[in-house]
């Protein structure tokens, strides 16, 4: 991804290009370009006559595939962006327009041919939501298909053209109905009828997406087999024992499988082959004519595996396992997947009253993130994929959680987590809003009438075996979930956990809802999540929550470059808010869903402007998640098991609960997680000022050094401790009280900073945290009149879109505050994004230098300089040597 520029129409198509990528094996094309798109309404013809070659497209329009009507609407320029000011209220809504204005015809022309006894297969990854398939004059599917997250498969051998030259035509409908957005989540509640996604008609943290995501959404691709197609090929990895990584490992056992279809009219032999590292096993099968089996084959043992491990405990190691169906040993089809060798198991904890994750034998305390969406309009890429996991790895994270209005995530997201480490909960497609937990006065039905949801059970359950299907080789998927805050009906959790998760996978604890007692046993009442706001600091710490919180979040706005994008210039305004509610007095502020910091920005000094209220929120952002993470990790195995933060990113331009926006622009909160969440970390309680240490790796640490330094406003130090520490795995301890010393610095009048270091045998840093605190009344006072900071910097290129900066705060010099780096456009100054960080907003105390290193994978300019902002250091631009 280039430089991100300010136009958002122009990010969002750069995005839907961004789609055509497509990695498959070679034997598969993608039908991702030379698609023509037309209404329902303008066009009267037939399937039958639209799906001819002859058939003139006369005033079709170019379309973009994989993608749904909006976005193409968008991308033609018929519609404004929806995600930029009140552009969304200016699209109209298929519930006041009808379903019918949102159908549209997709065609593809495409040369294909089968040669010999080759037979040709067509698949859809997702269509939104039903639709009907034309090939070259006659109609594909004996009825017509049903289903969001349902993939379709065809076998067209008969029907392509013997010239092959082919058309394919798709009409596509929406989900029925298409629910009312009424302002209630998920609208009216009934867009839950449908086995699709609920947030399309409107959320909290949403407006309604106007088409409810119509469309063609996800690949359609062409396959080439000979007379017998692989499909669905499973791997199930067994790790015994407790393990350690890095280490030499007993040997893990690797059992395989697959379906193979015969779609020919006379038996077909030969044999299924599986290999992995060198490692094969085979199976001679007889497949009947016309019929589909499930093969399972011979056990692989793997010796001393490397093994796969969560972010932060180990390496992400991964195999190739090659699946081959031969035919008089010719291959017929194959199928490469990626494995990683690991076992998830959970026991239950009786102090805490809550599951804990064991990897390999290890437990492991879950430090996650809530995840809607890649983007709200489903402009998917890989690319987007990577850079957003990235993220949540940079945060320190180890778990991500598909919250349960949304999708089945797809491979390529599977495939960013599985290289990351992040372990996954992914839900399936109810919530306690749509789906009748609650009274609420925004639905059109009562609870009884929406606990059935969806209308059609069935197709619920087809749909969730296929997704199993999709996603389930994926060392990252860790944990099924039945729903967000509410169990499936009766008939469709039973199904799910009794039959379809125990066939088809097999391996993965099935949680029935995201706060069920089985996960988390609510002792304290309420809902068993939350809060989701504005806290003061040490709430984190003092006050004991639910023990394994599957959604606590707060604020998260961005920076005044963040905001402007999405902006318009009228709306710039200083969030004013309103008591008792979460409104503001700016319509464009309200309609992106903010919420409010209270007066947490005005213990900074009340904000002038747009800008330095932006600016003031960051110090909050960094403050608040650092504070969440450093308190429920201090409390592990004794209070909690894990805590998953609500939530960690955004699909549109919202402006809360993020740490970074939809543009891929980090916010302070990402390195306020970053420094709380480490491995290896010195933490302060902000209310007791007690110094702990927090170990989540497992070994002891027997040889650290604890150095704490105190240093008022003008820069002056005093060392508090400098002492030998030990600690324990998977553990915290608590080391001693900076309370008084912190009170000699001044720190009631003024405020005082903390600077925590671990350090190792040969007096390397392994761990910095550096801390501001207010006066005794609250206020930082002292960060108010600070003297300028005389920050030195100088950034050289040490690779393809690799810089690094130094730092250097001299001596004598006050603390250089605060200070915030980003790689922008030599002439436009505008930010190059993504951009990946080893750190960001840090502050360098009197006499200390570092080395920041920055990286722009996704840029195809280098032409950078590196622009720095601090709290007491005004922006400046600085050359790339």
């Amino acid at each position: 991804m280039c430089t991100i520029k300010i136009k958002i129409a122009e990010i969002a198509i750069l995005l839907a290009i961004m789609t055509s990528t497509f990695r498959g094996k070679a034997s598969e094309q993608e039908l991702s370009s030379d698609w023509k798109m037309a209404s329902m309404e303008q066009v009267k013809s037939s399937g039958e006559e639209i799906s001819q070659v002859g058939y003139r497209l006369r005033g079709w329009q170019t379309a973009i595939v994989p993608g749904t009507v909006l976005t193409n609407l968008l991308e033609q320029g018929e519609v404004p962006d929806p995600f930029y000011g009140m552009n969304n209220e200016k699209i109209k809504d298929i519930y006041e327009t009808g379903r019918d204005h949102y159908t549209y015809w997709f065609v593809n022309d495409f040369n294909k041919k089968a040669k010999g006894e080759e037979q040709v297969w067509l698949h859809f990854r997702g269509v939104n939501y039903s639709c009907d398939v034309f090939l070259n004059g006659q109609k594909v599917n004996d009825e017509r298909h049903y289903g969001m997250f349902l993939r379709q498969t065809y076998n067209i051998t008969k029907l392509l053209a013997t010239n092959g030259n082919n058309r394919l035509a798709v009409i596509v409908y929406p989900v029925d109905p298409v629910g009312n957005p009424n302002g209630g989540q998920g609208g009216d509640g009934e867009i839950a009828r449908n086995v699709s996604h609920q947030y399309v008609a409107g959320w909290d943290w949403i407006q309604p997406v106007r088409d409810r995501n119509t469309g063609i959404w996800d690949q359609v691709t062409l396959e080439t087999t000979q007379l017998v197609n692989l499909q669905n090929p499973h791997a199930i990895t067994r790790v015994s024992g407790i393990r350690f990584p890095g280490k030499k490992q007993q040997p893990a056992q690797i059992q395989t499988s697959a379906e193979l279809v015969n779609p020919t009219n006379k038996t077909v032999n030969g044999k299924l082959v599986a290999e992995l590292d060198g490692i094969k096993v085979e199976q001679a099968v007889s497949l009947p004519a016309n019929s589909t089996q499930l093969v399972k084959l011979p056990e692989l043992l793997v010796e001393n595996p490397k093994l796969w491990w969560p972010n932060g405990y180990g390496s992400q190691n991964l195999y190739k396992l090659s699946m081959k169906f031969l035919q008089n040993d010719q291959v017929a089809d194959e199928e490469t997947i990626t494995v990683g060798i690991r076992e998830i198991q959970r026991q239950w904890n009786d102090r805490t009253r809550s599951m804990e994750i064991l990897v390999n034998g290890q437990k492991v305390f879950i430090k996650g993130g809530n995840w809607i969406i890649s983007d709200a309009m489903l402009r998917f890429s890989p690319e987007r994929y990577d850079a957003e996991v990235r993220y949540h790895r940079d945060m320190n994270l180890n778990l991500i959680r598909i919250w349960g209005g949304v999708l089945a995530e797809r491979p390529e997201f599977y495939e960013a987590c599985d290289k990351y480490g992040l372990l996954v909960i992914q839900d399936f497609w109810m919530s306690g809003d749509c789906n009748g937990r609650w009274m609420d006065p925004k639905k059109k039905h009562d609870q009884w009438i929406r606990r059935q949801y969806p209308d059609d059970h069935h197709l619920f359950i087809q749909s969730a075996a296929d997704a199993v299907k999709l996603i389930r080789n994926h060392p990252s998927l860790a944990m099924w979930c039945g729903g967000n805050e509410i169990k499936p009906p009766v008939d469709i959790l039973e199904t799910l956990r009794d039959s379809v998760l125990k066939k088809l996978d097999g391996t993965r604890w099935f949680i029935e809802y995201s706060n069920s007692d089985s996960m988390s046993y609510n002792f304290l009442g309420g809902n068993g999540d939350g809060p989701y706001g504005i806290q003061p600091d040490s709430i984190f710490w003092q006050h004991r929550t639910w023990p394994f919180n599957s959604e606590v979040g707060s604020v998260g706005v961005g920076d005044a470059e963040s905001l402007l994008r999405f902006l318009p210039e009228e709306n710039q305004v200083i969030p004013t808010e309103k008591r008792g509610t979460e409104s503001v007095s700016d319509p464009v502020w309200t309609y992106h869903k903010y919420i409010g910091y209270g007066n947490s920005i005005a213990a900074y000094g009340e904000a002038s402007n747009m800008e330095d209220f932006a600016r003031k929120a960051q110090l909050v952002n960094y403050n608040q998640y650092r504070a969440l993470i450093e308190g429920f990790s201090a409390h592990m195995w004794d209070w909690y098991t894990g805590t998953i933060i609500w939530k960690t990113q955004n699909p549109w331009t919202a402006l809360r609960g993020q740490m970074y926006d939809y543009f891929l622009d980090p916010n302070a909160g990402l390195f306020g997680l970053r420094t709380g969440s480490k491995s290896l970390q010195a933490v302060c309680n902000p209310a007791t000022k007690m110094i702990s240490i927090v170990n989540n790796g497992f070994e002891s640490e027997n040889d650290l050094m604890l150095v704490a330094k105190a240093y008022d406003m003008e820069g002056n130090e005093q060392l508090i401790t400098q002492v030998f520490v030990y600690i324990g795995p998977t553990t915290s301890k608590k080391i001693l009280s900076v309370n008084s010393a912190l009170k000699r610095m001044g720190g009631e009048k003024d405020g005082s900073f903390l600077l925590l270091q671990l350090q190792n045998h040969q007096q390397k840093v392994v761990a910095e945290n550096f801390y501001w605190f207010p006066n005794a009344e609250g206020n930082y006072s002292g960060l108010q009149s600070i003297s300028k900071s005389k920050l030195e910097v100088s950034a050289k290129k040490t690779g393809k879109n690799k810089v690094v900066v130094h730092l250097k705060n001299p001596s004598g010099a006050p603390v250089a505050f605060f200070n915030r780096l980003a790689i922008v456009d030599a002439k436009s100054h505008e930010r190059v994004l993504p951009v990946f960080a080893n750190d960001n907003y840090n502050s360098l105390v009197p006499g200390s230098e570092k080395t920041i290193e920055l990286e722009c994978p996704q840029s195809d300019n280098t032409n950078w300089e590196i622009s720095i902002e601090g709290w007491n250091f005004a922006k400046q631009y600085f050359p790339v040597q």
